[in-house]
């Protein structure tokens, strides 16, 4: 028999992040929003609930438990249920933690896992996406120049999350044997971090942009050492989670339009009776569930070691139309009080347009 019900411990987990977003995120959100920051409380809160640590193994400092995809988007989507910059915040670390787990050499792991273990929160940043419109992932800008004792690199990255703080940098870059990720510490000569961005939305998460100025890196210093890695396995672990932010955030809209509909009375009666309305509504119910079946199916072919490039893909993209789609007409059903402050939506919208833009910021 096949079921898509959640586990037992799924549910109990997914409970507890809807208390977490409910009562940690939530209230911080729009302060957050219009400051452009994350108090440092928080950040350490976040922390505390292991996302990260937990899942680092333990001979490199972490707690060793299995990591779950499947169960690390339902974490997500709650969390970004309560507000998708304070998710990214929380989550991003993993984006870098996860990939040096999953790929980098044993060097590697035992000298850049152990802080992430640790009980204060630890920034490490996946630096994959670049600027312009015709970015792929996959094809990187960012050059890598093999000499004699490594590697040189050239190019900028963008919208790199908690850049303002993070130690390490792993920087996609082209080379001789194709897209390869390098580990850049902080501190390289040639690397200039220039932050804050001003973005549309996510205002409140700190994103840096990297600009690589003839980089140089030892050897040892590209993921895998000499066996190397493979950064598709890293951007379709990216594109799941934020396939699954996109459903957390395209939820809060429904749960938000919703109860508005009904209490709002247009010509006599509440506007959610209206034959429109209530089609909206229903289709943007529909396009939710349809959002996190193809996110849960492309997380389950990653648990399960499967090649999920495709599954993540679709996922991710049609994330991004429904969730714009989904955050626009929740606008829609707000009328004139979908543009002002004092709801939420309009700083949902922002966030979902920004979210459709933003390629290798965590991990599952």
């Amino acid at each position: 028999m096949i079921s898509f019900q959640p586990t037992d411990e799924q549910e109990v987990v997914r409970e507890a992040m809807h208390e977490f977003a409910e009562t940690a995120m939530r209230p911080l959100a729009r302060d957050c929003d219009e400051a452009s920051k994350i108090p440092e409380e928080f950040l350490a809160k976040a922390w505390d609930l292991g996302l990260v640590g937990t899942q680092v193994p333990e001979a490199f400092g972490g707690a060793g438990e299995a990591r779950s995809p499947v169960t690390n988007a339902i974490v997500l989507e709650e969390l970004a249920w309560g507000d998708a910059s304070l998710a990214l915040a929380a989550i991003a670390p993993a984006g870098f933690a996860f990939a040096v787990a999953d790929q980098g050499s044993d060097e590697q792991k035992r000298e850049l896992l152990p802080p992430f273990g640790g009980e204060s929160y630890r920034a490490g940043a996946l630096a994959l996406a670049e600027p312009g419109p015709t970015f792929d992932p996959r094809a990187p800008q960012t050059r890598a120049e093999a000499k004699a004792r490594g590697y040189r690199l050239s190019g900028t990255k963008c919208l790199v999350p908690m850049g303002d703080r993070a130690s390490h940098f792993l920087v996609s870059a082209a080379g001789e044997r194709g897209t390869e990720l390098f580990v850049v510490p902080r501190d390289a000569a040639g690397l200039t971090i220039q932050q804050p961005e001003k973005n549309l939305g996510l205002r409140a998460l700190p994103t840096a942009t990297l600009r690589l100025d003839g980089v140089e890196v030892a050897a040892a210093d590209r993921l895998g050492g000499a066996a190397g890695s493979d950064p598709q396995r890293a951007i379709d672990r990216a594109r799941v989670a934020l396939a699954a932010l996109m459903t957390g955030l395209s939820r809060a809209v429904l749960d938000y339009a919703v109860p508005y509909a009904k209490e709002r009375v247009s010509f006599g009666k509440p506007i959610a009776q209206k034959q429109a309305i209530a089609f909206r509504l229903a289709e943007m119910h529909i396009e939710i569930e349809s959002m996190r079946w193809l996110c849960w199916k492309a997380a389950s072919r990653l648990e399960q070691g499967q090649v999920a490039t495709r599954d993540a893909h679709l996922a991710r993209d049609y994330a991004a139309r429904q969730a714009m789609w989904i955050a626009d007409h929740g606008v829609q059903v707000l009328g004139g009080h979908g543009f002002i402050r004092e709801h939420p939506v309009e700083m949902w919208y922002r966030n979902a347009r920004t979210l459709g833009v933003l390629e290798g910021a965590v991990s599952v």
